[in-house]
């Protein structure tokens, strides 16, 4: 008699739900996603069922058909979350992917659990917009409150005399979702904690990242963050707080800014996250894996740092040639198998060596290799000051 295999549903076939099925494999766990693309890349690992979210009649064949559900995709839409929650558990839970789908929300929370944020105000018309910008100031940056990522759906507002092209690029969105205007932060860096939390409320994290962006996308990320041991603890208890708060179930993101010695909140991610890929290889258990052990209430596996390790986004095609980035070594390569399009997360690359030493050195080679060395640039200064520490 054949064993069944327990199936965790995704709604998202993106690169994310890809990983996430590649990381169920091993454990006997079968993935089946739901996505409005037949192309959607996660489909050449994983069952495919293209749907739309809001078509309830596929949705209850999709739910009939899997033991718990989850999202590789913020913006999945929370009243179908919660629909589905009434027929197969779904986690995380529909709230906490509600809070995190409003800025405003998100930000509001952040200050609840103690931890700040930088100066904000919720936006719907042209007077709050002024009236807002009054009380900020410049520089600053106006966003959609919801279905903004990668850097999309953002106006930076450099003097006062960008408000009304602020206004003419993002007006549309303010009827049905509103707008907020966030002040800008001249911060030291950007760090993200990925950290999961299990059914059962255990709780673990991953060593603190720190990330550098590029046009609103994540272009490297570095673990662990060369940050004093007081900080990365603040990080992970507001993190821990956070995930409490909403009685969070899975993988999740909480990404910040160091400003003057603080922490500032930034955005959370309720999913698997971009600058946690490195986990795959940095980490006694990615942050894929430990996902489904948790929505599927299983044992977490243990987060501690196998080596320091470096990870290259490659945004709108791979970068070539392929043959010379893997002949090089302690590379690890990823190819999300997508066509390639301006804008568009295609794969990534993972250095993780022995040392800070042998990091920079691998990595100023793969750089050289693709013809990326403007990518590594801005993380140099902290590879080499993670090479003298160690010293």
């Amino acid at each position: 008699m054949s064993r069944r295999l327990p199936v965790i549903g995704i709604l998202g076939g993106g690169q994310l739900a890809r990983m996430l099925a590649l990381a169920a494999t091993p454990l006997g766990v079968r993935c089946s996603v739901v996505d409005g693309s037949a192309d959607a890349c996660a489909g050449q690992i994983a069952p495919l069922r293209v749907a739309d979210w809001r078509d309830l009649a596929s949705m209850e064949q999709f739910a009939a058909a899997v033991d718990v559900v989850t999202f590789d995709f913020e913006n999945a839409p929370a009243a179908t979350a919660e629909w589905l929650r009434q027929r197969v558990p779904v986690y995380p839970s529909p709230e906490a992917l509600a809070v995190a789908q409003d800025r405003v929300s998100e930000k509001a929370l952040f200050r609840d659990i103690g931890l700040d944020t930088p100066a904000f105000a919720a936006v719907s018309t042209r007077a709050e917009l002024d009236a807002a910008v009054a009380r900020i100031g410049v520089p600053s940056i106006l966003k959609t409150r919801r279905l903004g990522y990668d850097g999309k759906g953002q106006f930076r507002l450099r003097s006062g005399a960008d408000v009304d092209a602020a206004w003419a690029a993002l007006r549309a969105q303010a009827t049905p979702h509103g707008l907020v205007l966030e002040a800008f932060v001249p911060f030291m860096r950007e760090l993200s904690v990925i950290a999961v939390r299990g059914r059962d409320g255990g709780f673990r994290a991953w060593p603190l990242t720190q990330n550098w962006h590029h046009e609103g996308i994540l272009a490297l990320s570095f673990a662990p963050a060369l940050v004093s041991a007081e900080l990365a603890a603040t990080a992970l208890e507001k993190a821990r707080t956070l995930a409490e708060k909403l009685d969070y179930v899975g993988v999740f993101a909480l990404e910040l800014f160091e400003h003057e010695g603080r922490l500032l909140g930034n955005e959370m991610a309720p999913r698997v996250h971009n600058s946690g890929h490195w986990t795959i290889e940095g980490a006694v258990t990615s942050q894929f894996e430990n996902h489904v052990r948790a929505v599927l209430g299983l044992p977490l596996g243990a987060t501690a740092l196998r080596a320091p390790s470096l990870m290259f986004n490659w945004i709108g095609a791979l970068p070539e040639p392929v043959a010379g980035a893997l002949a090089l070594a302690d590379v690890h390569w990823h190819d999300y198998g997508k066509e390639s399009r301006p804008g568009r997360k295609v794969g990534h690359a993972t250095i993780s060596s022995a040392d800070s030493a042998q990091l920079l050195a691998r990595a100023q080679d793969l750089a050289q290799v693709l013809g990326r060395a403007a990518q590594l640039a801005p993380a140099l200064p902290v590879l080499q000051a993670g090479m003298q520490h160690n010293a």
